[in-house]
């Protein structure tokens, strides 16, 4: 079944075909989603209106809501866009692109009432990249999520956020290649690695160790699976970004 939200995003579900449509984006532009019950990596439908162009966006959650809302809707599908490489982003990025007849698409594009810019956000994955769609929607794939940003080495990360992202405009939404939508505004604000980069914040001080290495915790998120994500200096002074899972904190 899929659960409908108006202007928003923010819904989570365990559902194995969890769709989340939010239409009336500046009164014309359909966006649906569909969750992977496992890696909670999104996958997008994006259209500038009913009986319009579409792309998706990345393709690793199940399809078969986002192919039958493509009739629902009665959308032309222009491109799949690829937010990184991954796995769990591409999963059905072949047989896709067979079902429309489209190519994959990593830079700027345009088609129907779709502008779209695409923003190198290496650091998580060396192909990293966020469209901005007519400059007020933007798919920050796994670079920025709802208070945590990518894994990766910490320096290309924290470029990638604070030198392309965060100056953008604050109202801009975000839609991440994980869970819930955000806004630059509230990542601006909120955001513990930003907070943390921006000077706000102290560092979180508790010793660590990862991949066999002492290490000192900056920052503490709960990511967006709820299992933690942390910013570390390790010993030989680099500073890395690691899931939870990674991380051995010394009690």
């Amino acid at each position: 079944m899929a659960e409908s939200i108006a202007g928003s995003l923010t819904s989570r579900s365990g559902r194995m075909l969890h769709t989340v449509p939010a239409t009336g984006y500046r009164g014309r532009v359909i966006v649906e989603r569909s969750l992977h019950p496992r890696y909670l990596a999104n996958t997008f439908l994006l259209a500038d209106g009913e009986d319009g162009t579409a792309v998706f966006v990345d393709t690793g959650g199940p399809m078969e809501p986002l192919h039958d809302a493509v009739s629902r809707h009665g959308l032309s599908v222009a491109a799949v866009l690829r937010t990184h490489g991954h796995p769990d982003h591409v999963e059905h990025e072949v047989e896709t692109c067979a079902r429309y007849g489209v190519h994959v698409v990593t830079g700027p594009f345009a088609a129907g009432g779709l502008r779209i810019e695409a923003i190198e956000t290496p650091g998580h994955s060396d192909d990293g990249v966020a469209f901005l769609v007519n400059g007020e929607l933007l798919f920050s794939g796994d670079t920025l999520f709802k208070d945590a940003v990518g894994g990766g080495p910490a320096d290309v990360v924290r470029m990638s956020v604070m030198e392309r992202l965060m100056t953008l405009d604050p109202a801009i939404r975000v839609l991440p290649g994980h869970t819930d939508e955000t806004t630059i505004a509230r990542e601006w604000e909120s955001n513990p690695f930003v907070r943390y980069w921006r000077g706000l914040d102290g560092e979180d001080g508790r010793a660590c160790r990862l991949g066999g290495e002492e290490a000192t915790v900056l920052v503490w998120s709960p990511d967006y699976d709820g299992k933690g994500k942390l910013l570390v200096r390790l010993a030989s002074g680099e500073e890395r970004i690691a899931g939870a899972s990674r991380v051995e904190l010394h009690r």
